[in-house]
């Protein structure tokens, strides 16, 4: 069976590292708000190149915190609009209705799913305050029009980062484009912690500040709340984890890569549609502004080819199989219609791509696609 993530092999590269600052962080006896979360902070405001990096407990509360911020600090009023890609995880839009915001979706291109930048500037109305953009399955979400729109309609640009680190646009990488951004590390994340964890970076030392006393119930100092804060903070053992794992992401990203290239030479069924990053280079394995989190291909008869693949030891999963518009969740928006999402939703399934797989396994699933027959 070639498992669609497999977190035991890819952690258990990193076993006696990981042992070894579990241990540090049992022997110290400083669970939260140490040495270990002050330490990766750093690297990872240096990795990702803002000025500020603030650890929280995970990527739906690095959104959250981000939007409350705004509002706290008089940049947003509940009832301001926030576009959003109509198709993205629900934790998005979450983030955004949380904090008494309205989203307004836009559908994505379905050549890359992400959002149609070219579609934003026609929902962009007086309310509106800031474009959430999602780096979805790990490929850069960015272009001159988009920083254009944000300066022309003086707007915020918050990244939902949470699957594409590592990625780069022009040199900058993801995180460190718009105002702020929301990363999750989550154990199946490219950076994925032991458990869930999260991070905001931002350049904005006013935003950064406000950020860190929310996510510590409102206070800079114990005992003293200026703010009506949450309990949203990185777990000191967490932190221990990620800095580690913080050390092989270029590596792992870059294998990532090359195996995707493979994919995207080899498979030829005209029955599957593959993924096609927008800003490609003819070196798929060269192009850094995709970390392919996931490798996600499109069916017209999906379930047919899920079976076949079960039926052939190759696991796969469905990211996602209903988009937030339709979920009981957000009743009031389920009879709007999104046709790109709708078709993007019902054809996508993501198969098997990881730092711990091997060439063979990728060539024996490459054939066994190109076999498949509608």
């Amino acid at each position: 069976m070639i498992k669609f993530l497999d977190l035991q092999k890819i952690n258990a590269q990193y076993a006696n590292e990981l042992k070894q600052t579990a241990s540090e962080v049992i022997d110290s006896g400083w669970f939260l708000m140490g040495e270990k979360v002050n330490s990766f902070e750093t690297k990872l405001a240096n990795y990702i190149g803002t000025k500020n990096a603030i650890g929280v407990a995970n990527g739906l509360d690095a959104l959250r915190l981000i939007l409350k911020a705004y509002i706290d600090m008089g940049v947003m009023n509940e009832g301001d609009e926030v576009i959003v890609p109509a198709n993205t995880y629900i934790a998005s839009v979450l983030a955004i209705t949380d904090n008494r915001l309205k989203p307004i979706l836009v559908e994505p291109k379905v050549s890359n799913f992400n959002i149609d930048i070219d579609l934003i500037e026609s929902q962009i109305t007086p309310k509106t305050k800031a474009i959430m953009i999602v780096h979805l399955y790990g490929q850069v979400c960015w272009n001159d029009k988009l920083a254009d729109l944000a300066k022309k309609y003086n707007l915020k640009v918050i990244e939902d980062n949470a699957q594409a680190i590592g990625a780069i646009w022009n040199g900058i990488k993801t995180g460190n484009l718009g105002d702020a951004a929301g990363f999750s590390f989550y154990p199946g994340k490219n950076l994925g912690a032991l458990g869930d964890a999260g991070a905001v970076t931002t350049n904005d030392d006013a935003l950064a500040k406000h950020i860190r006393a929310l996510g510590n119930y409102g206070s800079q100092k114990k005992y003293v709340n200026e703010f009506q804060g949450l309990n949203s903070r990185l777990d000191e053992i967490q932190a221990a984890f990620l800095e580690i794992k913080l050390k092989y992401i270029d590596t792992e990203n870059q294998y990532r890569r090359q195996l995707a290239s493979l994919y995207l030479k080899g498979i030829k069924n005209p029955n599957i549609t593959l993924p096609f990053p927008e800003n490609t280079k003819l070196d798929y394995a060269q192009n850094t502004e995709h970390v392919w989190h996931l490798f996600v291909i499109r069916c017209t008869d999906r379930e047919k080819l899920q079976e076949y693949l079960i039926a052939n030891d190759i696991q796969t999963l469905i990211h996602y199989p209903i988009p937030p518009n339709k979920q009981l969740a957000y009743k009031e928006m389920n009879h709007m219609d999104y046709p790109i999402t709708n078709a993007i939703h019902n054809e996508v399934m993501s198969i098997p791509i990881s730092p711990v797989m091997i060439e063979d396994e990728v060539q024996k699933i490459i054939t066994i696609l190109n076999e498949f027959k509608v």
